[in-house]
């Protein structure tokens, strides 16, 4: 079902670690979630359906990587992947996010994923496909002469003129080397205009479960104008049209469901926002309302989509949440039970920050290295400066709010504000010591009101 899902816990571990730092006893939790959906398909049928994913809940403060685990898990198991957060959710009758749009907006994202799965494997013949429909424009069929218009269309198949195939190949040899691209064509261009709907309804258009482009198109024919472009437009347009005859809808959708189902991974954020009482004054929804319309879906419900019937009793359920103000113990029981499996993030130290900055393969000071190279301007950090960025970042967390690893991206922002503004006036190698930091940023830290606006 999952390609990747073959990969040992271990080696989902040391995958992670590359994006991630520390949270080791998270990252073995959904290593290990991640590994029994491929032992669930090679299981016994008789005993398959009964395997039931083990959902997760993350208890730790923001900015630890929570999230981060969750969206890396997916990106290496290849599955359809969807945040929501559980406090745009509203129980029934209220205006608000329906919690089965979690569902539908799930089935969406593998819908898209499984047609783009399908199109790389269709983009040599659709490239093949989109040469040959540019040759016939470049090269039309010259007009049939009077003595072939009047005789049996047989006989006028094989007596009508064809253009030379030595001149086409050359023509061809052209157009793959790209010396063709600016020369202009007239072709026929379709025109995706559809008249505008408004629909005011308290579910929200995504609740409607109605594709209004593909009902118009089906209601309207499609509308052509003749149109001049060069090479380069035209194969945009005919490449998506050939590319959309090769791929077959029906089958994207098929598998787009059967995947959703099975490797479909929803990480309900902020689920903390949901427990605790209902508040006593001023007008509220019932969190409670909530969590019991929030059970079902987890507990597994069949829910009706645009594309057909999705179940959702093998979809890999993760939440999170602070709970700085609550405890998990304030949900509601029958929720609390659907979540078997409790992880405990730990707070980031400044040895944690240090590591944040570097280590890892999307780290900040190389996203921050790579954005000034383009600029042609060589930015490097030593070892006292990362350490003091880390300080800082320590300091101004524990003095304040305490939001973890996002703190680092406020600091560098300031920190490297005037060498980003000046760039690339500024001089070609710059680099940024501890008492660089400490000059930038002595003053804000020390002023508690700064350091909680600005940092």
């Amino acid at each position: 079902m999952i390609s990747n899902d073959t990969q040992t816990p271990k080696e989902i571990v040391a995958y992670l670690d590359k994006y991630i730092i520390g949270q080791d006893q998270a990252k073995k939790s959904v290593a290990i979630a991640l590994r029994n959906r491929w032992r669930r398909q090679e299981a016994p049928k008789d005993i398959r359906k009964e395997i039931l994913p083990n959902n997760i809940l993350m208890i730790g403060p923001t900015g630890v990587g929570k999230t981060e685990i969750a969206r890396r898990l997916a990106e290496l198991a290849r599955a359809p992947f969807l945040k929501v957060e559980a406090s745009k959710f509203t129980e029934v009758g209220y205006v608000g996010r329906d919690v089965e749009s979690m569902v539908r907006d799930l089935v969406d994202l593998g819908v898209n994923m499984v047609k783009q799965e399908m199109a790389e494997k269709c983009d040599k013949q659709a490239r093949e496909n989109t040469n040959e429909k540019l040759l016939d424009l470049l090269l039309p069929p010259p007009p049939p002469s009077p003595r072939t218009i009047g005789m049996a269309s047989q006989e006028g198949a094989e007596a009508a003129p064809k253009t030379d195939k030595r001149t086409r190949d050359k023509f061809r040899e052209k157009l793959l080397a790209g010396q063709l691209e600016k020369r202009k064509i007239e072709m026929d261009a379709p025109q995706d205009r559809y008249p505008v709907v408004e629909i005011f309804s308290p579910m929200g258009m995504e609740e409607l479960g109605i594709n209004f482009q593909e009902m118009f198109s089906g209601l309207m024919p499609k509308k052509t104008k003749r149109r001049e472009m060069t090479i380069t437009e035209a194969r945009k347009i005919l490449y998506s049209e050939e590319l959309s005859k090769l791929v077959n809808m029906d089958d994207v959708i098929e598998e787009a469901i059967e995947k959703t189902q099975h490797s479909g991974i929803i990480f309900i954020d902020e689920i903390d926002k949901i427990a605790g009482e209902k508040s006593k004054m001023g007008p509220d929804v019932s969190r409670e309302g909530v969590q019991r319309d929030i059970l079902p879906i987890v507990e597994g419900s069949a829910v009706m989509t645009k594309y057909g019937m999705v179940h959702t009793d093998h979809i890999l359920f993760i939440s999170a949440g602070a709970f700085h103000s609550s405890r998990p113990s304030d949900l509601i029981p029958e929720l609390q039970g659907r979540f078997p499996i409790r992880v405990e993030l730990d707070s980031l130290t400044a040895e944690d920050f240090v590591r944040i900055l570097s280590e890892p393969k999307n780290a900040l000071l190389k996203q921050y290295t790579a954005l000034m190279a383009s600029e042609g301007v060589k930015l490097t950090f030593d070892k006292a400066a990362q350490k003091r960025i880390a300080e800082i970042a320590e300091e101004v967390n524990t003095n304040t709010e305490n939001i973890g690893a996002r703190r680092l991206h406020t600091i560098m922002t300031t920190l490297l504000e005037d060498i980003m503004f000046e760039a690339p006036n500024k001089k070609k190698n710059i680099k940024i010591s501890a008492s660089t930091v400490n000059k930038m940023l002595s003053d804000i830290i020390e002023n508690e009101d700064l350091s909680r606006y600005i940092l």
